[in-house]
């Protein structure tokens, strides 16, 4: 049997919890961007949301349809850094405690933020041991409620909310780049984009080492991958999700790749130019524009940053070599 699938409607209620709660992230554009791509693009910034990331968006939006018998048990969940800050940022505003599974090598930036947010962080090793499967032995533990990173109903439906903001200020476009790792921000993007701009062509963006998507979508099914290695953290997941794919495969234009140093160039570019920091992860989307992966030219181009949260050691090497 299927199971249900978010719709754009999902993604208005999700827009009515987030109101007051989540930062409505600034569209910023750059001449230079535009010179590169020949083409005029808009930025939506949610490396300026809340705890630096969009995952604030579907972290806040799951916890806040939890039951109260579940907000008395808490939350558990899984990732490598913004995932996991946005659950527990989200669990500490509506009063629910949050543990946090992450990976030893998890960028410590993160791992301190997640902790100053007040979730309790159980670490495991991301190339020896399945986090599914320490969460399914904390879960068991004490009857926590899972909000996985991207394969949720409601976290699908709270990461659409970015793309709806970015369609309802500047209106229709041609093109919407989106970072992809497990595919929740892409999912709602998607949804958001079919219903408020319908002939907009729509591009996943991956990491070349970990380009799982592509394959599924080539592929016509899931196909998983060995835990690959980029510098963008965000995106190193090894499968898109039971809800995840089947949205994608039937909005998404294509699935595309850069490599790490068409990442290491785009945050470059947003430091120089934008006067902004980018995390690599947050770069997929504006790497493809950039290097006019897909070309666009003259057109109308939305590229959606997911995040700003890097380790500043990591940062100034990036910005150094």
């Amino acid at each position: 049997m299927s199971r249900e699938l978010p719709t754009y409607a999902d993604v208005v209620a999700a827009s009515e919890r987030l109101s007051g709660a989540a930062h409505r992230t600034p569209v910023l554009t750059s001449t230079t961007a535009d010179a590169r791509a020949g083409a005029r693009v808009f930025f939506k910034c949610e490396n300026y949301q809340r705890m630096g990331a969009f995952k604030f968006r579907g972290g806040f939006n799951a916890i806040a349809r939890l039951t109260p018998e579940q907000r008395r048990a808490g939350v558990l969940t899984f990732s490598s850094g913004n995932h996991a800050q946005a659950i527990a940022l989200a669990a500490r505003l509506q009063g629910v405690s949050a543990t946090i599974i992450m990976p030893l090598d998890a960028p410590a930036a993160k791992r301190a933020a997640t902790e100053g947010y007040g979730g309790k962080v159980v670490t495991y090793d991301r190339y020896t041991e399945d986090r599914e499967a320490v969460a399914k032995r904390l879960q068991a533990e004490t009857g926590a409620t899972l909000i996985p990173p991207y394969d949720h109903f409601d976290v699908i439906a709270g990461q659409g909310t970015a793309a709806k903001e970015l369609f309802e200020e500047v209106g229709d476009l041609d093109y919407l780049f989106v970072c992809l790792g497990g595919g929740g921000l892409l999912s709602g993007s998607l949804l958001s984009a079919a219903a408020l701009s319908p002939s907009c062509k729509v591009y996943g963006v991956e990491p070349e080492a970990g380009n799982d998507g592509q394959q599924s979508l080539r592929a016509g099914r899931v196909v998983p991958i060995p835990t690959p290695k980029s510098i963008a953290d965000g995106a190193l997941t090894t499968h898109l999700g039971e809800l995840t794919f089947p949205i994608i495969r039937q909005h998404v234009t294509d699935i595309v790749t850069v490599s790490d140093a068409q990442l290491i160039d785009a945050m470059k570019l947003f430091a120089e130019r934008m006067k902004m920091v980018v995390e690599p992860t947050g770069c997929l989307g504006a790497a493809a524009v950039l290097n006019q992966v897909v070309p666009t030219p003259d057109a109308r181009v939305g590229v959606i940053i997911s995040g700003g949260n890097v380790d500043l050691k990591a940062y100034a090497g990036y910005l150094g070599s």
